[in-house]
């Protein structure tokens, strides 16, 4: 076999290769004017008729509301709370309020044994017979004043009497008062000369006992907080703000509150109070507002959720269903052409009543798919796979 025969098989291979090649870029020609290579997984072709099912809308400003959810719990209104404790040193023989009782100004939650009040009582008696002793004494040294049997000082002497009498029984009657006797049972006591051997521990406010510290047979000291009482009537909704948004809370912002617990229901309120230090284990600003809780419906230490309203501005935004999520970033479909669209990442902020703002991306005016993006990304992600 000589050179020339082997080389036609070699030509004629050639020659097929060629041919191939060219079939291949005439079969290229057939493709729609602009359509997606290969290559491109988020160039998205549909066609006339199914791009009726997405509506298509230029970028454009939108009015927001600048809205920051902020984790928080419901708290009684400290100053609303009332630490009650016994007035006298003495042993508890009654407890009448538990823990979630409600009770009312001048309830008798609790009774205690002293001998400090029995005491208390004797001083006053004493007080009360000598201020009695002397207003005698004086009207008699008024009588003899005129009968000239004694001169004038003998009764200016007594009246100095009187007066200081009469300031031991006040102060003795006061000691009592402190000691819990009420004016009504102080009244008995001067009349009938009764003594009582208890004194009550009264709540000073109405409300709901939320904490108890105290059991028969113990030995209560003044100062001691037996009972804790809180009027639920207004509970504040505390929340833990992070420090780089410290400067975007004002007092008197508007907030809006949800409560897990209470499914769809919805409070309102006002900032009260902004913490001027920072947490430094949560490195987070304690926010407050308080809210009207005439039903009963907030519990101290349900968790919540504050979304702070701040000022109304301008900004280019798109619809929530106009957002992807993908590879954990934000996207949206970017009209290209006819038929044609592009999967573009962007960056958003936080939703605000439907709408989030558009931090980076694309310019204002570019047409974007406002409704249908996830029906479209599905399209994208199947012919991804084909």
């Amino acid at each position: 076999m000589n050179k020339y025969t082997t080389s036609r098989p070699r030509a004629l291979l050639l020659t097929l290769l060629a041919t191939a090649l060219l079939a291949a870029c005439g079969k290229g020609q057939d493709l729609p004017q602009g359509a997606a290579p290969a290559t491109d997984p988020n160039l998205v072709v549909i066609n006339a008729e199914m791009a009726r099912n997405f509506q298509v809308a230029p970028l454009a400003l939108q009015t927001l509301d600048t809205q920051r959810d902020v984790p928080g719990r419901i708290e009684a209104n400290e100053q609303l709370v009332t630490r009650i404790g016994a007035s006298v040193t003495g042993r508890v023989t009654e407890v009448f309020a538990e823990v979630g009782a409600r009770v009312q100004a001048g309830q008798v939650l609790a009774r205690v044994t002293s001998p400090e009040l029995t005491n208390a009582q004797l001083a006053y008696l004493r007080a009360h017979s000598a201020t009695a002793q002397a207003e005698r004494a004086v009207e008699r040294a008024r009588l003899l004043i005129q009968a000239d049997v004694i001169g004038s000082a003998e009764l200016q002497r007594r009246e100095a009497e009187l007066s200081i009498a009469r300031a031991e029984l006040r102060a003795a009657a006061d000691q009592l008062q402190l000691l819990g006797v009420p004016q009504a049972q102080l009244e008995r006591l001067r009349e009938k000369g009764q003594l009582s051997s208890f004194a009550g521990i009264i709540a000073t406010r109405s409300g709901v006992v939320v904490e108890r510290k105290i059991s028969q047979g113990q030995v209560a000291q003044p100062g001691d907080p037996l009972f804790t009482v809180a009027d639920l009537s207004k509970v504040w909704v505390v929340g833990a703000l992070p420090e780089q948004d410290a400067a975007s809370v004002k007092l008197g912002q508007q907030v809006e509150i949800s409560v897990p617990a209470l499914g769809q229901r919805r409070f309102s309120g006002k900032v009260v109070f902004v913490s001027d230090t920072i947490a430094p284990d949560t490195r987070s600003l304690t926010v407050r507002t308080q809210v009207d809780n005439t039903d009963r419906a907030l519990k101290p230490q349900m968790l919540a959720t504050l979304r702070i309203i701040g000022q109304a501005r301008q900004q280019l935004a798109v619809p929530e269903a106009a957002v992807v999520r993908d590879n954990d970033r934000d996207h949206v479909f970017v009209q290209a052409g006819a038929g044609q669209f592009r999967l573009t990442p962007v960056e958003l902020g936080a939703a605000s009543r439907g709408l989030r703002p558009l931090l980076k991306g694309p310019a204002a005016g570019t047409p974007v798919v406002v409704d249908g993006a996830f029906h479209l990304n599905n399209e994208r992600k199947r012919a991804e796979l084909e």
